[in-house]
């Protein structure tokens, strides 16, 4: 074959591309508008961009093994039921237990009841069987580390063959809570705990460093590392004191962080983590070495409403967690926010894992992300940024002063209000809840209904970091729409042909029925006397307009007039511009479009309904 008939390496047959030209193709889909229309800024302050460059970055091994331990909650309150829920998940697949007691960080309403429960919650179970066992423990704990200690003792375990995580967090639980904390007392006492652990032959995992908290909260990524790695310090400073070596220090401390549906913030999270710590280790004069990281789905995601959804966000979490390096991973089941999860909700989010670790077979490469000029764009910023608020936390005396003073707790509230603000005007969207709702969902069963939780009053305690779910506004919303004599309904006022309106009302349906309102649809109308006649026919007092702005110019102004004079609570889809006075004055009470404020509209329309 002759050199030039010789197949050439399919890159080869194009020119390589620039950004310039990138760019000017972005422009063109912008119709002119600038590049910068696509960048996106963080709640931790600094800007995502549309393209980034390749990295020249290296992988860096995370995990001892490949596959991360695929860990199923143990949470019900009668020990008998949650031992028969554990041995299930582990006899088809799980590998790990997160032992979660009442009151803990990552109970969100549910647990173990207390210390007396946790022999009959593992009957059967082989501790020494390669299981990784995640506690998550209450403020008041030594109870529950000394049941455990018997547990071993009473089967003979050599704790050397046991890979137990204790979870001590004496910081963390009395945040989550409020609880008043004296750090010179604690302090001390977490270390002569940790020494009487030490003596019993467990020389690892000890103490959490747990970021959850502040996630939970509705802290940012950077908050919840700050946090993370303020803990491991206030922990190491606290087992120095104690006379440890800071090599057996390290040893005994392991972190946590919650991972959620943001893909590549969670990925770079995780990331990050390991590189902040590595940090603190060096400038303890120690050799970086790798530590263990327990990863968690975002309490904060779930939603009550359309409850299928959380399969999707659980799926994305625990891709970016393991991508990102986790050794243990928990699922909260999707319908954990409306109760207890029954054997099929469990089933399904021990199944996330397994599929992916399975059949996409994620834990087989180290670092995936390595290289990716976004991934680690996000985590050098994630890093820096993280790393000066925990400088501010270590200039005001440490992680313990800093939440006695509450100034921690102020910037997490913060960034929660922000992300609150968001939500309410749908830049943060929830599938489900905020948008495409589904107010005939058939509902889901649970092994017993979530306790009523006390709303969270920043107010009565800003010293708490209590857990908020994003989605509570839109379900309250939602609960009281269910609860009227009568499902609210808000007649579509679809003027024009079916090209004119179909997009507003599309729109307005889904505004609606995020509120429980439900959306009369039709085919739409020729004219107000024939729109004012379906309205009537409708039998609702709610009413929006639905159409073109071409139409609007044409008829708006005529149709409104006479829905309002027939009653209707008006609404008009759409941004009324320059033409808001005169839209009001032939009645439009108010106007939904991309950006309003949702939630206060949808509270009018349920009092008005």
């Amino acid at each position: 074959m002759a050199a030039s008939e010789q197949a050439s390496p399919f890159i080869d047959s194009f020119a390589p591309s620039t950004e310039e030209q990138w760019r000017k193709k972005v422009e063109a889909a912008l119709k002119g508008a600038s590049v910068q229309k696509l960048v996106s800024k963080t709640y931790d302050g600094f800007d995502i961009q549309p393209l980034y460059p390749r990295a020249a970055n290296k992988p860096r091994a995370f995990r001892a093994s490949g596959d991360w331990a695929v860990t199923a909650r143990v949470d019900h309150p009668d020990s008998a039921a949650a031992n028969e829920l554990a041995l299930t998940d582990l006899e088809n697949g799980a590998n790990g237990l997160q032992v979660v007691f009442a009151g803990a960080v990552g109970g969100y309403g549910f647990g173990l009841k207390d210390a007396a429960a946790l022999a009959p919650a593992l009957k059967d179970i082989q501790l020494d069987a390669g299981l990784r066992i995640v506690l998550d423990l209450p403020v008041q704990s030594g109870l529950h580390v000394a049941a455990l200690l018997d547990l071993v003792a009473a089967r003979g375990y050599d704790p050397k063959t046991l890979d137990i995580s204790f979870g001590l967090d004496p910081i963390g639980a009395a945040a989550a809570v409020g609880a008043p904390l004296d750090w010179n007392e604690e302090g001390p006492r977490l270390a002569e705990l940790a020494r009487i652990l030490i003596a019993k032959g467990f020389d690892k995992g000890l103490i959490a460093a747990d970021g959850r908290v502040v996630h939970a909260a509705g802290g940012s990524p950077a908050q919840e590392l700050a946090f993370a790695l303020a803990s491991g310090v206030a922990a190491l400073r606290a087992l120095e004191a104690a006379g440890l070596s800071l090599d057996a220090a390290r040893k005994l401390i392991d972190f946590r962080l919650a991972a959620d549906a943001d893909e590549f913030l969670t990925l770079a999270k995780f990331r990050a983590l390991r590189r902040l710590w590595a940090s603190v280790e060096r400038a303890c004069g120690l050799e970086a070495k790798p530590i263990r990281v327990h990863g968690e789905t975002a309490w904060r995601m779930m939603t009550r409403r359309d409850p299928w959804v959380n399969l999707l966000r659980a799926t994305v979490a625990v891709f970016s967690a393991g991508l990102g390096g986790a050794d243990s991973i928990s699922v909260l089941p999707f319908t954990q926010a409306l109760g207890l999860p029954d054997a099929f909700a469990r089933r399904i989010a021990r199944n996330t894992q397994l599929v992916l670790l399975e059949e996409s077979s994620l834990g087989k490469v180290a670092d995936p992300a390595a290289g990716s000029g976004g991934v680690e764009a996000l985590t050098d910023s994630l890093v820096e940024r993280a790393y000066a608020l925990f400088q501010d936390i270590e200039k005001a005396g440490g992680l313990a002063k800093a939440l006695e003073s509450g100034a921690f707790q102020a910037e997490v509230a913060k960034t929660a209000d922000e992300r609150a603000k968001n939500v309410a005007r749908r830049k943060e969207p929830l599938t489900g809840a905020s948008e495409f709702p589904d107010i005939h969902e058939k509902p889901v069963s649970v092994l017993l209904p979530a306790p009523v939780a006390p709303a969270v009053n920043a107010k009565a305690n800003p010293k708490t970091l209590a857990p908020r779910r994003i989605a509570e506004s839109f379900e309250d919303l939602r609960d009281q729409a269910d609860a009227a004599s009568a499902r609210p309904k808000i007649f579509l006022a679809n003027l024009g042909p079916v090209a004119a309106f179909t997009a507003r009302a599309t729109f307005a349906k889904n505004f609606f029925e995020a509120g429980g309102v439900e959306a009369l649809g039709n085919d739409g109308f020729a004219d107000a006397g024939a729109l004012v006649a379906g309205f009537k026919a409708s039998g609702a007092r709610l009413a929006v307009l639905c159409s073109s702005d071409t139409v609007y110019a044409e008829q708006g102004i005529e149709a409104a007039k006479a829905l309002a004079a027939a009653g209707a609570h008006l609404f008009v889809a759409g941004r009324p511009g320059e033409q808001e006075a005169q839209w009001r004055e032939a009645g439009a009470h108010d106007f939904v479009f991309v950006g309003s404020d949702i939630l206060a509209q949808l509270r009018d329309a349920l009092k008005a309904a």
